[in-house]
């Protein structure tokens, strides 16, 4: 695929004609609306301090976010991104990170720059605006409250609202279901091989940015329609359908 520069900041595939024109836009939560790889840290840590136990260093942790607070507990405890724990060890530990990462779901957790311009930006063009995420409801919800986000949705699916997540396309189609849209009408924003994946395989378009938590790999790889310095950015790109 082959990408140019569209602005001083996007990088767009030359096969789409920009700006493209939707009628939804659906955005990632952890590494796309908030940096949140602080308090997924802190909880990582206290949750191995209280198992005896060294904790990865927050970049390494930051590697495993993306897949919910299950695969980084088993991230964490193994060292690596597909191992499976000892399963007493990963029953003990599990509940413990539960506990300290609600109690600090939101102490250092922040929106990236350009976020809240974005999400004004497409209330402002009339779209129909959602978050998906693979975090849980019990984390998802008091996280978007907390940081002010959570009046800007229409729609929150989090990773246990439906039986499948990202990077099954389940979420983006059951969006375009409730929007009364069909998928080529819809675009999601995200920062990783999850969104991108979720998005072809329901027929969307996908921006990403360059920001977030792609297991520390760069979004350039990935197979999207832009990169996007910000969401803010990602405004300058799309329009309303008619």
């Amino acid at each position: 695929m082959v990408y140019s520069a569209y602005s001083a900041t996007s990088v767009v595939n030359e096969k789409m004609n920009f700006p493209i024109t939707i009628k939804a836009v659906v955005i990632d939560l952890d590494g796309t609306l908030l940096h949140t790889a602080p308090d997924l840290a802190h909880a990582a840590e206290l949750m191995m301090a209280e198992l005896g136990k060294p904790c990865p260093s927050l970049e390494t942790i930051q590697t495993y976010i993306g897949n919910g607070v299950s695969r980084l507990v088993k991230r964490v405890l193994t060292g690596e991104m597909d191992a499976e724990p000892d399963a007493e060890l990963f029953e003990r530990a599990l509940p413990i990170y539960q506990k300290h990462y609600g109690e600090h779901v939101s102490l250092h957790s922040r929106p990236f720059p350009g976020v809240v311009e974005g999400l004004e930006a497409f209330k402002k063009m009339g779209l129909h605006v959602a978050c998906i995420t693979n975090k849980a409801e019990q984390f998802t919800v008091p996280l978007l409250k907390d940081t002010g986000l959570f009046d800007y949705f229409e729609l929150i699916l989090s990773g246990d609202t439906l039986p499948k997540r990202k990077p099954d396309p389940l979420p983006l189609l059951h969006a375009c279901e409730k929007f009364g849209i069909k998928p080529g009408e819809l675009l999601l924003i995200g920062d990783s091989l999850n969104d991108t994946q979720a998005a072809r395989a329901a027929g969307c378009a996908v921006f990403c940015v360059p920001y977030g938590y792609n297991r520390g790999r760069s979004v350039t790889e990935l197979d999207l329609d832009a990169v996007v310095q910000s969401l803010a950015e990602a405004g300058k790109l799309i329009k309303k359908a008619a």
